[in-house]
C-alpha cells in the first residue's frame, strides 16, 4: 500500500453515529479492503451543520475548532456523508488565528465514493450483488460536491456511485424518471416545512417504487432516513442501505 493512503481519519456525521451505526462500521471495512489504513479519531463530535443551517452559524465556532484540533495531523479525511463534508468544506465559519489549518482541512476531506475514485483511482469495484438498485442523488453532494452531473446544467452525464457499482456482478442500475430531483428533507427544511418535505419525499417513493427498485441507496443516511420514514409509515416495500454498505456486502 502507497505510504499517502496509511494516515486516513474516519469522520462519521453525529446521525449516523447515532442511528446507522453499521454505515460507520461499514465504511471503515471497505476502506480497510481497498487497502486504507483508517484511524477513528475519538474527540470528534458534531461538524455544526444543523445549527449553520437554521441560522446560528456564530455557534458553530466551538465545533469547527474543535472539528480542526481533531483531524488538523491527518492526510486525508473521510466521511460517508456528502452533506456534512460540504459543510466542512464551504459552509464552516472561519476561525482566526486557524486559517491555515482550516485551508489545509478543506482541501483534504472528501466524501467516500469521491475519494475511492478521485484519491485511490479505483475504477470499479468487483463483487456480486445481484439486486435492482435505486441511487438517490443527494442534492449537497451532487450539486455542491460535483458526485453527479446535474440535469439542469445539460452536461455530459456522470455519476461516481454508478462508476463503482455499475461492475458488480448481478447488479442492476435502474435508470429512475427523474434521476436528481431533491427528496425533500433538507435537514431543518423538513422540520419548518413539514407538508412540502413529506410530499416530495413521497415523489421520490413512488420514482423508485414505480420503476421497480428493490434496494433505494446514496451517499447521505439523511435523505435516506427521511425517505426510509415515509415509507414505513405507508408500509411501502422497499428497502434502504448506504452505498458503503453495498459494496462492503459485494466484496466480503
Amino acid at each position: 500500500m502507497h505510504k499517502s493512503y496509511s494516515n486516513i481519519a474516519l469522520f462519521i456525521p453525529c446521525y449516523v453515529d447515532l442511528f446507522y451505526p453499521k454505515v460507520a462500521i461499514a465504511t471503515l471495512e471497505l476502506l480497510e479492503k481497498l487497502g486504507c489504513q483508517v484511524t477513528y479519531p475519538l474527540a470528534q463530535t458534531c461538524c455544526g451543520q444543523p445549527m449553520s443551517n437554521a441560522g446560528y452559524e456564530r455557534d458553530t465556532v466551538g465545533t469547527t475548532k474543535n472539528f480542526l484540533n481533531t483531524f488538523k495531523d491527518f492526510d486525508y479525511i473521510v466521511a460517508p456523508s456528502g452533506s456534512c463534508v460540504l459543510h466542512v468544506k464551504d459552509h464552516s465559519p472561519s476561525i482566526p488565528c486557524l486559517e491555515s489549518e482550516q485551508y489545509a482541512t478543506q482541501h483534504k476531506i472528501y466524501e467516500l465514493t469521491e475519494f475511492i475514485t478521485d484519491i485511490l483511482k479505483i475504477d470499479s469495484i468487483r463483487g456480486i450483488y445481484p439486486h435492482k438498485i435505486g441511487y438517490h442523488a443527494s442534492c449537497h453532494g451532487q450539486r455542491g460536491l460535483r458526485l453527479a452531473a446535474a440535469s439542469e446544467l445539460h452536461e455530459t452525464p456522470f455519476n461516481k456511485a454508478r462508476q463503482l457499482l455499475q461492475q458488480l456482478e448481478g447488479l442492476e442500475w435502474v435508470e429512475l424518471t427523474r434521476k436528481d430531483e431533491c427528496c425533500g428533507f433538507g435537514g431543518t427544511f423538513a422540520v419548518t416545512e413539514e407538508a412540502l418535505s413529506i410530499q416530495m419525499g413521497k415523489d421520490r417513493l413512488v420514482d423508485h417504487i414505480s420503476n421497480g427498485v428493490e434496494i433505494l441507496t446514496g451517499g447521505d443516511m439523511s435523505c435516506i432516513m427521511h425517505l426510509q420514514g415515509i415509507a414505513s409509515r405507508n408500509n411501502q416495500n422497499i428497502q434502504f442501505k448506504h452505498i458503503a454498505e453495498i459494496l462492503n456486502e459485494a466484496i466480503s
